[in-house]
């Protein structure tokens, strides 16, 4: 799949999030990547053969202070080849970004006290 068609995936995944959700999501810069890099990989100690299909990188909330304002946004980034690979078709592809989408989305700061109303 072309990347403009895999970006377009996942605006549309974030587009049917409820809201309320998409509100909480003004801080966060969400982008698609081929495949995580070395060092998100040794962040995240990932061996050779482990597979990250998203990632959430931001300020954990317990680290949050008073001049949280003045960082830089959280970032999401969804791994396009590791989602192709582990999947048959692109059915499979969509129903996978949606699902990678949500939970990073759910690992969100702003978003916790929502996550009920998925």
């Amino acid at each position: 799949m072309d990347t403009d068609r895999f970006e377009e995936l996942v605006a549309k995944a974030i587009e049917t999030l409820p809201e309320e959700f998409r509100e909480q999501l003004e801080n966060v810069d969400i982008v698609v990547a081929n495949e995580p890099t070395r060092a998100q990989r040794r962040a995240n100690r990932l061996g050779p053969h482990d597979t990250l299909l998203g990632l959430y990188e931001g300020v954990p909330q317990t680290e949050r202070t008073q001049s949280y304002d003045l960082v830089m946004p959280d970032k999401i980034t969804i791994f396009q080849l590791p989602i192709e690979e582990s999947c048959r078709s692109d059915s499979q592809i969509i129903a996978l970004v949606k699902r990678v989408v949500r939970h990073e989305i759910g690992l969100v700061p702003s978003c916790w006290g929502t996550r009920s109303h998925w």
